[in-house]
């Protein structure tokens, strides 16, 4: 089987889950065999300066705003002449090309720029419904990550049987408690600290958990990109202080011994289309505090403490309580490596593998 899947979300300036889940998830695919993958990406005269990509990609001659205009809006270039046949298109972040004669498969990750446009910026709200509305017409089956984000999807008007819900995995292995060491004295971090991950954005609730912070004595970690419509330094952190460290984006290595070397990971984010860092802190025995009613809390799979987002009371409880109670830390640390075990990329490959050959049939 032939598979051209979109990977311009690799040059995004903030590539962000989609990256990271698309690429594990062609990493797994390939391990299993059987598929041929080939990237399609937009023009970029200076190619890809960082990238984990393990498949050949072909360039358009169209930069990004425009081959993704040209896609929605004139139904084309088509991507089959340059990649020399191909059974699938994967339109792995909802932008999706020319069908053209191939079946086609879109990963939708969430849709909550139809319920929240305030979180996105001016050009998310006029592209991602265009996207969406693209996606719904060409696509033959559509993939979630999720229950939450595939009934979104059923009340946006998809059929149930066009839809598939695969989880995003995670790699089950603990970094060394050494090295964690070394990267917390490397980062200057003190002992006992709470840490947050990922991009500095609306939804991801950065300044409910910055005020329930005030209510918690402990020092927070905040590690990511700069997104939009935040301004974490000043606004949203400064009444923290000197406990609050803004580490900006980290190595990978780092992320994961930044992970095990923490006491609680806080992840109240108002909506998330999986909440991948959730399984990522759990996969290195870091004990978890998310949000309840959201995909998060499918993510967790009863092996976190839930809070509402919307309380800061309820956020700086959850993560006092975890920081008080050793016996409580430890359920969760236990529970936690248990549900990442659960969550491999070898099952998720096994679904787009399932959801491909669907697309076919």
């Amino acid at each position: 089987m032939r598979v051209a899947v979109t990977v311009e979300q690799f040059w995004h300036p903030v590539p962000g889950g989609t990256a990271r889940a698309t690429h594990k998830t062609i990493r797994a695919l390939q391990r299993a065999g059987g598929i041929d993958f080939i990237g399609i990406a937009a023009a970029h005269p200076d190619g890809m300066e960082e990238s984990e990509l393990t498949i050949p990609v072909v360039h358009s001659r169209l930069k990004r705003p425009f081959l993704y205009e040209s896609w929605l809006r004139l139904n084309r270039p088509r991507i089959q002449p340059l990649v020399d046949g191909c059974d699938i298109i994967w339109a792995s972040a909802m932008v999706p090309p020319p069908k053209a004669g191939s079946a086609m498969v879109s990963t939708v990750h969430d849709l909550e720029f139809l319920d929240h446009p305030e979180w996105h910026t001016t050009r998310g709200r006029s592209f991602f419904p265009r996207s969406f509305a693209a996606t719904k017409k060409r696509s033959d089956i559509i993939v979630c990550p999720s229950q939450t984000v595939a009934d979104r999807c059923l009340r946006a008007g998809l059929s149930s049987d066009r839809v598939r819900v695969v989880p995003w995995g995670v790699s089950a292995f603990r970094v060394d408690q050494a090295e964690a060491e070394e990267t917390r004295a490397h980062y200057e971090l003190p002992e006992g600290f709470v840490l947050w991950v990922g991009t500095l954005e609306p939804r991801k609730n950065l300044e409910g958990l910055a005020r329930a912070m005030q209510m918690v004595d402990a020092p927070i970690a905040v590690v990511g990109p700069d997104g939009w419509n935040l301004s974490a330094e000043d606004e949203i952190l400064a009444p923290l202080g000197d406990r609050c460290f803004r580490l900006g984006k980290v190595p990978d290595r780092d992320l994961h011994c930044l992970y095990s070397a923490a006491s609680v990971f806080a992840f109240p984010s108002h909506a998330e289309g999986f909440g991948l860092p959730v399984l990522e802190a759990m996969a290195q025995g870091t004990p978890v505090v998310t949000s309840k009613h959201t995909a998060t809390e499918e993510a967790a799979g009863g092996a976190a403490l839930l809070v509402d987002p919307n309380s800061p009371d309820q956020i700086a409880g959850a993560i006092s309580s975890v920081l008080a109670d050793d016996e409580m830390a430890a359920r969760l640390t236990a529970q936690g490596l248990d549900r990442a075990l659960e969550m491999s990329w070898d099952a998720t490959a096994s679904g787009y593998a399932a959801a491909f050959s669907d697309a076919i049939s």
